[in-house]
């Protein structure tokens, strides 16, 4: 660590009443880090105003904890970014799992010097019904052919973050789309890539999945209404209520 307090990376969590399953995705991060010694981390939990007990887990996992009061998942990630030390970023969702060899390949590109950011390849933590299925790997090629990176996992120099203006938070929704498309533009222009890697190893949660018709029902909206996404009221199925806040009204 540097006489700033600059580190070699922040590991980002984004989360909003992920008391079931933060606990899982931080035991991940917190074993990838261990397996990555040549690198010093850090993890960022930002709590995006959860009424659960989220902030308080992450707290006593050793996280260092950011509150963010706005509903709104671009909004959390630049939260975290702002808060975080490293020359690198990293943003996991809470409900993602990721292997020590997507950390140490992470943080390898980026340390190369030639790689701005990238993304990964994107699996779900248990088997899919055929048309949820045939999208996973309907993304899973778009993803690789067109370079974009999946928000699950997100990676980046701080600089090509800063530069490339962050998440767009006029968006609640494929705020990583646009944000892949301007880092990318940024790399070019610098003599960097941006790199999708392309193996098996994160594992998110597949519960928005768990109605299909829902799912389908989003991706419509969006394809014929493509301004849906600068409504969060519009974009459901992100901002689904948790099983700890079902009782909880969203605003819009």
């Amino acid at each position: 660590m540097s006489a700033k307090g600059i580190i070699d990376y922040s590991l980002i969590v984004p989360a909003f009443n992920e008391a079931e399953l933060i606990a899982s995705t931080l035991g991940s991060i917190k074993s990838a880090m261990n397996h990555v010694k040549e690198f010093d981390g850090e993890i960022v939990v930002v709590d995006n105003d959860s009424t659960d007990e989220t902030a308080a887990i992450a707290a006593g996992l050793g996280a260092r904890v950011v509150h963010e009061s706005h509903r709104q998942i671009a909004r959390a990630r630049n939260r975290g970014a702002s808060a975080a030390k490293g020359r690198f970023l990293i943003f996991v969702d809470a409900d993602t799992m990721i292997e020590p060899a997507l950390l140490q390949k992470a943080l390898h590109l980026l340390s190369s010097g030639r790689v701005a950011g990238g993304g990964a390849r994107v699996d779900f933590d248990r088997p899919q019904r055929f048309m949820a299925a045939a999208l996973l790997r309907y993304w899973q090629m778009i993803s690789q052919a067109a370079r974009l990176a999946a928000g699950c996992f997100v990676f980046c120099t701080a600089e090509g973050f800063r530069q490339a203006g962050g998440f767009d938070e006029k968006v609640y929704a494929s705020e990583e789309i646009w944000f892949s498309l301007r880092l990318r533009a940024w790399a070019h222009k610098n003599g960097k890539v941006f790199r999708i890697i392309n193996q098996s190893l994160l594992r998110t949660s597949s519960r928005k999945n768990q109605n299909v018709l829902q799912m389908l029902l989003t991706i419509m909206v969006i394809s014929i209404f493509p301004a849906a996404v600068r409504f969060r009221s519009l974009c459901f199925l992100w901002y689904a209520c948790r099983h700890s806040d079902t009782n909880l009204e969203r605003d819009s």
